[in-house]
């Protein structure tokens, strides 16, 4: 019996070693993962300030282009050099051209308003009438297949000063745009023109489209919550058509 008893005794004693070995093998792991993950999210947020950032629409200004709840990759490769994590934004050698979909900065109100999406369709010199519910360009009439409605001016009452309205010369360095649902987009018919400098990127494809309210994607976290879940569970919210459109 004490040979038994003298037996578990060393087994117990072995054993230990082996479970605290086991344990900080576990812990190891544990950590080694909680770092490989810190570095992922760290380059994922690098990444996503430097080079592309994920956008999602939320309103109907460019319909039928982009629906409200279109989830977009946008580049910043050549538009845009924005340091992580601050406001600092350096304007690159990439240059819109007309009819493209650009990403921009407000020329208007307070610096942290969200930032708008719109097609350029007047560049640095180009003289812009819109008369007959058409743009003209330099004298001659923009044939436009992409938009909702006729293009119309606004009264002399919605312009923001110090914008006089058109007919007008586009400042150099400087780019009209416009929403492809011109009766329900507040852009450079109203305010003026967009300073290149303004510009951060252009859209590059749509990954997620989900068909929800427009309350989902203006700041309501529990809206968009609510609209992800809604998603999951019933699939056809989602736009599957739309996904990995490309422009």
């Amino acid at each position: 019996m004490k040979a038994d008893a003298s037996l578990r005794k060393r087994k117990t004693a072995a054993s230990k070693p082996a479970a605290q070995k086991a344990e900080a093998s576990v812990g190891d792991r544990v950590k080694k993962e909680i770092i490989a993950w810190f570095w992922v999210g760290l380059v994922f947020l690098l990444v996503n300030g430097t080079l592309g950032q994920a956008r999602v629409i939320p309103s109907g200004s460019m319909e039928n282009t982009l629906l409200v709840g279109d989830h977009l990759i946008m580049s910043r490769v050549g538009y845009d050099a924005g340091i992580p994590f601050t406001n600092i934004h350096v304007p690159l050698w990439r240059d819109p051209k007309r009819l493209q979909i650009v990403i921009f900065r407000p020329p208007y109100g307070k610096p942290d308003q969200p930032d708008l999406i719109k097609r350029v369709i007047g560049l640095p010199g180009d003289k812009i009438d819109i008369r007959d519910g058409s743009v003209w360009i330099n004298g001659a009439k923009l044939q436009e297949n992409y938009t909702t409605g006729p293009t119309e001016l606004p009264s002399h009452f919605e312009l923001l000063p110090p914008f006089h309205g058109a007919p007008l010369t586009v400042p150099e360095n400087e780019y009209f745009v416009m929403g492809d649902n011109r009766g329900n987009s507040y852009d450079s018919r109203f305010w003026g023109c967009v300073p290149r400098s303004a510009i951060l990127g252009a859209p590059v494809a749509i990954y997620m489209s989900v068909n929800a309210s427009a309350d989902a994607w203006n700041g309501d976290i529990v809206e968009r919550l609510s609209a992800y879940g809604s998603a999951l569970l019933h699939p056809s919210e989602i736009r599957w058509k739309r996904l990995f459109e490309t422009f």
